[in-house]
Parts: structure tokens; C-alpha cells; sequence
């Protein structure tokens, strides 16, 4: 594996090196040197990696991001990515750190993978702690939801993200095939680029990617106080917003008669402004090793056998004014092994689906005084099962999953750091999940979803005692909090005639134990407490999207709408909980002809002052946007050259899922006005 250097070194140099090799593999392909790919077919068959039986068309609520739709929807971090997609926001800790919010559930209720296996990163901890993955070496996200999702626990009761990068080869293929991509931006001075090679021979398929990724501070609309030295004290900037990120990995598959095992190697490194204050910054580091295989044995019991094994190394550091302090640690592994069984003839129909055991360890660390959790290890072990009986125009789904988790706080080896409870809770979750889907008629589909999730609670829910800079409160759990329980369910209605499309969903969750972080009456340390607790709370709410095919001739014109809502509230009080995405619409025109196409469109936030008590209420604004891309052909290669218009009007705009809004405010608006500029070639 090539070497990340120390904090304030860059990967430029394999980025460098693989996006020349690129460059060269797109001059030989035209000279004819390289047999052609045979990837290219295969990377556009739609698979849902995530669901078990890979089915392109199920049940459970399901969301892609590939292709051009990554291209034009691609931010930084993965939660701003996928912020677009009805009913998913994001937490928007500035623009270096955001994680998704999928129906107002955040943290530890999204289970974010990597390849369908643990992330093992800590962005769940805290909202100024990114998740380790760039878009420039994504292949795909998928949003899972439904039964199929419970294989992956009880975090993953509000919904799974799944980052695919293909680092280890799933299809056999011959030849080579690849990506480049560059781009510059106007809003956060962005330069960033990014490579992928694969290289088949034989039985064997290769895979190297790199990326290097550097912006500056945000530009906004108004001037902001900075007290970063060297900077204005007022300013048209985001202070402390600028970041520097690297990563890369390799990997490779040998393919048999019966199947194929892969391994890959993978780093990240990033190294940004946290926003909330304007000297802090944080150094990150990544090291991931996965294993993965197939088999297809020949029995008469099952017909595909799927193992994977993953091990993660990850460190970060939080610096101010460049001394270091607290150090966060998690080293951990994941081992999964799923089972598919042959379909079997039930009746008229047919049953088919997959049995599974999975295993996970993590050691937990933060050293420093400004820690608020204490080092922690958690150990869990899990069976869980998938099914579905097709029967004509019908189709059912099933899933459940029994696990068994150990959390033991282990305190804190500096005896200064003398706070933290040192004991073990053993929990016992177990979920079950339903669906059934019925084709009304040939253009209608409608179905149902139905589970009953538990989930344990996290380490820090249970044994944090400190001050914690992202909240700006004292932070204490509860080593006798119980299970999280919610019942859900959501119904959807879903329509499509040719290039026209309509769906719906509307959805509620009820939770009898929810743990969520609540405000109190006291002061520890110039702070005031937060405490983890659990508390009834109901979710309520709706996403919707459709498609209109306004002209069809030599070019086409489509009109795509969006909406989503939801209500969430604490029940045991009777107050809303907080960081709920107020209501949202969105409409957008999208025209092709030929080789070019064209985006203009709009979000619209309504004011959101259904908040706590002691939270800050959001007004409404509308962001304006574009997309231009033009496709084309040189020496063999395929080139997308596309420019994108961010927040046109240059609004003035707070998001009201961001906890700065509460805690900083006017530290973190949203990013002002931004024009994008950037190719993509793939051969």
C-alpha cells in the first residue's frame, strides 16, 4: 500500500501517478494497445448490492446514486450527496462534516456501510467527525430501507447507506477500463481530482483508485466574525471551513468456476476546520482492509455462498491553533457470512431468500482532557434471516434478526481523567420486518412496510461524562438506559407510463424507549448538561417525487417534482424534538438533446419553528440551481464535460438539521453562490 504522510502532508504524488496512467490508457485504447473492457456492461446493470437477493426491482424503499446523477448531485461529504433525495437531509456540520438524516433519524439509527460491511469510523460520536469515503472513488450510494435492511442491525432502523466503490472486483472481466475525473469550484476554491484503474487478465481483475481533494474557506453572502490569525476579522467566508483530503486504495479478485475471493487495501486522510470554532481543527486517518468472496456450490440446498471480513484502523486528532489534544480512536472487524437458498415451490409461488451471521468488534478511545466518552469496548454477534414468496401479481417480504451485544466502559488510563463509570450492560435486540407489494395494475404497484426494531444503546449513550465542543454542553449518559423500541410503518404508491413516473410514501414511527440527548435545568463546568435518556416520541410523515415528460421529439423536456415532510415529537414531554428537516419542494426542468443536457431547478425550506424549548427556529428560503453537461468522444475515451450552479441567487440561508444552528450561531450558514467547472472521462 503506497504511504499517507503525517498531517500536513498530501498523497498528491500516487493521484498523480494513477491519473497519468489514466491519461495514457485513454491515448492506447484509441491506438487499439488494450482490448476493450467488458466492465462497461456490467457497471450498467442495476443491482441492489444491499438487498440480499441483489433484486433490481423490490419491495423496500430503495435510492441510487450513480452515473450522471452522482456526477451532478456529488458534494464532499455524503450527507450534503444525498441531501437531494426526498426524505433524506443531512446534519450539516459545516461543509467538511455531514452524515445523512433519513426520515429526521440521525446518528446511530443510519447504518452507514461500506461495500454492504461496517464503516468502523466515529462520525456517529459527534457531528463535527466526517465519514471517511469520497465521492470521487464511489461508484454508487444506495438507500436501503424495509426488511432487507434489518440484516444489517438495529442502527439501521431508520435506513442503511451503502458507499459501493468496487474495490474489490465483482464481475470478471478483460482488458482495462478506468475513470479520471477533475473539476474546480468558484464557492470553496476546490481543486479535486480523481482516478480509477481495473485491469482484468486471465482469472484475475485488478483495481487502483486515488483522489486529492482541496478547498478553502466557504464563500457566503454577508460578512462573519473570523478570528483564525492571518484572517480578516470580517469576512465573506465560512471561518475555519477549509480542508485537504487524500485517500486511495487497491484491490483484487481471482475469479473460478464456482465463484471469486477479493481483497483490497484502502487509506483516507483528511485534514479540515471544524467551523465551530475558528482555531480547531481536526487530522484524520483511515486504514481499511476488506475480504470478500462468492461460491456457488453444487447442492440441492442452497446456490450461493457470500463471506466477508473487513478490519479498520481509525485515528483522528483534534488540534487548536495547531497543539494537539484530544485523540479519538476505533480499531475494529466485522466478519459476515450470508447463505442463499434455492427457491422452493410453495403453492403457486415462490420462496427465495438468504440466512446470515454476522460478528463485530470495536475498541473505542479518547484521550485528553476534553474527552467525553471513556475508552469502551463493544463486541456483538448476530443471526438474522431474509425471505421472499413471489405469487403472480404479489410479492412478500420477511426479515428478522436476534442479536446479542456487550458494551463495557473501561474508563480512562489518565488518572487525571478520573469521570467516567467503569461497568458492562449486555443486551439481547430483536427485530422483525414485513412487506407486501401488490401490482394493481400494469402501471400501479402498491406496498406496505411493517417492523418492529430494537436497537442497544451506543457507548457514549451509555457512559459519556464530559464536555463536548460540537453540542457546546456537558455531556452524561445512563448506564441503565434499556433498548430503543420502535414500531413502523409506511405505505406507498408508486406509478410509471413510459417516461412518466409517480410515487409516494407516507410513513410513522412510534417509539416506546427512544434515547435521544435532552437539555436539563443544570450547569457543570461553565456548561449546561445534556443527558442521554429515553423518552416516548413519535415520527410522522411523507416523501414524494414524480416525472413528467413535457417533449418528446429530436430533444426532450421533463418536469421533475419532489416534497417531503416530517414531524417528530417527544412525547413525554410534548415538545418537538430537534433538528427535524421543516417542509421541502423542489422542481427542476431537464432538457436533452443530443449529447447535451441541461438542469434548472429550485428547492424550497419552509420555515421550521416547531423546536424544543432553548433550540433556534430556521426561516424559509429557496435555493436556486443548475446543471449543464455535454458528452463526447475523443481517441476512444468517453468525455462529460459538466458545469453546476449552486445557490444562484446567493441566499442567505441556515439549515435547521445543523446543531450549529443552536450552538454557533452565525458560525455556519449554508455556502453562498457557486459555480463548479469540471470532465469526467471513462474508457
Amino acid at each position: 500500500m503506497f504511504k499517507i504522510s503525517s498531517r500536513q502532508g498530501v498523497m498528491r504524488a500516487p493521484c498523480n501517478a494513477l491519473l497519468s496512467v489514466s491519461a495514457s490508457a485513454v491515448v492506447l485504447i484509441g491506438h487499439g494497445v488494450f482490448v476493450p473492457a467488458v466492465l462497461a456492461q456490467a457497471v450498467q446493470e442495476v443491482v441492489i448490492t444491499g438487498n440480499p437477493l441483489s433484486k433490481s426491482q423490490s419491495l423496500n424503499a430503495v435510492s441510487s446514486l450513480s452515473g450522471q446523477s452522482l456526477l451532478q448531485q456529488g458534494q464532499s461529504t455524503l450527507g450534503e450527496t444525498l441531501n437531494q433525495l426526498p426524505g433524506v437531509s443531512s446534519t450539516y456540520f459545516g461543509p467538511n462534516a455531514s452524515r445523512p438524516i433519513i426520515r429526521g433519524f440521525d446518528g446511530d439509527r443510519i447504518r452507514v456501510l461500506n461495500n454492504s460491511g461496517a464503516s468502523m469510523d466515529v462520525s456517529s460520536l459527534s457531528y463535527d467527525h466526517a465519514v471517511p469515503t469520497d465521492v470521487l472513488t464511489t461508484e454508487r450510494i444506495e438507500v436501503l430501507r424495509g426488511p432487507a435492511a434489518l440484516q444489517y442491525g438495529g442502527s439501521a432502523m431508520g435506513g442503511v447507506v451503502n458507499v459501493i466503490d468496487n474495490r474489490i472486483p465483482r464481475q470478471p472481466m478483460q482488458g482495462i477500463a478506468g475513470k479520471a475525473q477533475t473539476q474546480w469550484a468558484s464557492g470553496n476554491g476546490e481543486r479535486s481530482k480523481g482516478a480509477m484503474l481495473e485491469v482484468g487478465q486471465g482469472a484475475w481483475v485488478f483495481h487502483a483508485d486515488a483522489f486529492d481533494r482541496h478547498t478553502k474557506d466557504v464563500k457566503v453572502p454577508r460578512n462573519l466574525p473570523c478570528g483564525k490569525p492571518g484572517a480578516p476579522e470580517l469576512t465573506s467566508r465560512i471561518c475555519n471551513s477549509a480542508s485537504d483530503s487524500q485517500g486511495g486504495a487497491v484491490g483484487a479478485s481471482l475469479f473460478l468456476e464456482r465463484g471469486h475471493v477479493g481483497m483490497s487495501l484502502s487509506e483516507y486522510q483528511s485534514n479540515y476546520g471544524t467551523v465551530a470554532e475558528d482555531e480547531v481543527t481536526i487530522g484524520m486517518r483511515s486504514k481499511h482492509a476488506a475480504l470478500e468472496g462468492e461460491w456457488r456450490p453444487d447442492s440441492s440446498l442452497f446456490q450461493q455462498i457470500n463471506f466477508q471480513a473487513s478490519q479498520t484502523d481509525y485515528k483522528h486528532t483534534e488540534f487548536d491553533a495547531g497543539a494537539p489534544g484530544t485523540l479519538f480512536a476505533n480499531q475494529g472487524h466485522d466478519v459476515r457470512v450470508q447463505l442463499r437458498h434455492k427457491p422452493w415451490r410453495l403453492g403457486a409461488g415462490t420462496w427465495e431468500g438468504v440466512w446470515g451471521l454476522q460478528s463485530e468488534q470495536g475498541k473505542f478511545s479518547a484521550n485528553g482532557t476534553e474527552a467525553f466518552a471513556p475508552f469502551s469496548h463493544t463486541r456483538s454477534t448476530a443471526a438474522f434471516v431474509f425471505e421472499e414468496y413471489a405469487l403472480n401479481d404479489l410479492l412478500f417480504n420477511v426479515g428478522a434478526r436476534k442479536e446479542n451485544v456487550t458494551v463495557a466502559s473501561l474508563g480512562n488510563p489518565d488518572p487525571s481523567v478520573d469521570r467516567f463509570e467503569v461497568g458492562q450492560r449486555k443486551f439481547s435486540p430483536q427485530s422483525v420486518a414485513a412487506s407486501a407489494s401488490w401490482q394493481w395494475m400494469p402501471q400501479w404497484r402498491l406496498s406496505t412496510n411493517v417492523s418492529q426494531v430494537q436497537r442497544a444503546p451506543k457507548d457514549y449513550e451509555l457512559f459519556a461524562n464530559g464536555p463536548h465542543v460540537a453540542t457546546a454542553a456537558w455531556e452524561k449518559g445512563d448506564a441503565n438506559l434499556g433498548l430503543e423500541k420502535a414500531n413502523s410503518i409506511d405505505l406507498t404508491a408508486d406509478w410509471q407510463q413510459g417516461p412518466h413516473q409517480f410515487k409516494i410514501t407516507a410513513f410513522q414511527s412510534q417509539f416506546s424507549n427512544f434515547i435521544g440527548l435532552m437539555s436539563t435545568l443544570e450547569v457543570e463546568d461553565g456548561l449546561p448538561v445534556q443527558k442521554y435518556q429515553g423518552v416516548r416520541a413519535k415520527f410522522t410523515g411523507f416523501e414524494t417525487a414524480a416525472q413528467w415528460r413535457l417533449l418528446q421529439s429530436t430533444s426532450s423536456l421533463d418536469l421533475a417534482l419532489k416534497a417531503d415532510a416530517v414531524r417528530a415529537q417527544n412525547l413525554s414531554v410534548n415538545e418537538p424534538l430537534p433538528r427535524i428537516s421543516p417542509v421541502r419542494l423542489g422542481a427542476k426542468l431537464i432538457h436533452t438533446t443530443g449529447p447535451w443536457r441541461a438542469d434548472w431547478g429550485f428547492d424550497w425550506y419552509a420555515a421550521q419553528d416547531r423546536v424544543p424549548t432553548g433550540a433556534a427556529a430556521t426561516a424559509a428560503y429557496t435555493l436556486w440551481h443548475g446543471f449543464v453537461s455535454y458528452k463526447q468522444k475523443v481517441s476512444g475515451a468517453a468525455l462529460n464535460w459538466f458545469a453546476k450552479l449552486d445557490n444562484a441567487s446567493n441566499q442567505w440561508a441556515y439549515s435547521a438539521t445543523s446543531i450549529l444552528t443552536t450552538t454557533a450561531p452565525g458560525k455556519s450558514p449554508l455556502p453562498g453562490r457557486s459555480f463548479k467547472l469540471g470532465v469526467m472521462a471513462t474508457f
